[in-house]
């Protein structure tokens, strides 16, 4: 698919009562946005297929919904800091954030990096990337022993007091992932909410009742990664 039947295709979909309906009912604020859920820009990725030049020109469209695309198209191991840090700079909500951080940047050779880089920024959708890339990571990296994902506990406990909805939400999302990777994680992340329970912050507190509410179930579902240790 070239670029001009892409950005055809997607000019087909444009419904400006979505835009409305997407910021009244999930926050999604958007800007040179179309009006095309989610749902309809992964059937035409889907179609595109993975093309790394059709994915820069379609996020440098400015398009909102193009730039989504991009993320769909683009090839996670091509990935480059540049590239990184050009994108990240553009979030101006959540889900651009979370389609890039989970999709693309959480499977590049950058991940770690970024991890440890942007959980530290200032910028609300920046840090929301490296807890967002954080979540993602725990699924993507299927043979990492527990040491890696413990270095994770210090960020965690680190930013738990950050109120501003789209962090502390992704925040939450880190840690009840990890604690959802193995059944020894599962006990190390719910001592780690029950410190974060005692922040003197409603952020803080809010991060670990929901995730204490999660991973203490008796049936919670949990995957089994490293498999050579946690399966058979």
């Amino acid at each position: 698919m070239t670029y001009e039947e892409t950005i055809g295709r997607l000019y087909a979909l444009q419904n400006p009562e979505k835009v409305i309906f997407k910021e009244k009912k999930f926050g999604v604020v958007s800007n040179n946005s179309l009006g095309i859920y989610h749902s309809e820009l992964k059937k035409i990725a889907k179609d595109i297929g993975k093309d790394n030049e059709l994915g820069l020109q379609l996020f440098d469209s400015g398009i909102y919904e193009a730039r989504i695309l991009c993320s769909k198209v683009f090839k996670p191991k091509d990935v480059t800091v540049e590239l990184m840090e050009k994108w990240v700079k553009t979030f101006e909500n959540w889900e651009v954030c979370d389609s890039f951080s989970m999709g693309l940047f959480a499977k590049s050779d950058f991940a770690l990096e970024k991890i440890f880089e942007w959980t530290k920024r200032k910028p609300e959708f920046e840090k929301r990337a490296g807890f967002t890339i954080m979540a993602s990571y725990c699924m993507a990296d299927k043979l990492s022993d527990n040491v890696l994902f413990e270095t994770f506990f210090p960020i965690i406990k680190r930013e738990a007091n950050d109120e501003r909805i789209y962090v502390k939400k992704a925040v939450n999302w880190a840690l009840r992932n990890i604690g959802k990777r193995n059944p020894d994680l599962n006990k190390k992340t719910i001592l780690l909410a029950q410190e974060i329970l005692q922040i003197e912050s409603p952020a803080a507190k809010w991060i670990a009742k929901n995730a204490l509410n999660e991973l203490e179930k008796d049936n919670i579902r949990m995957s089994d990664y490293p498999r050579a240790i946690y399966r058979g």
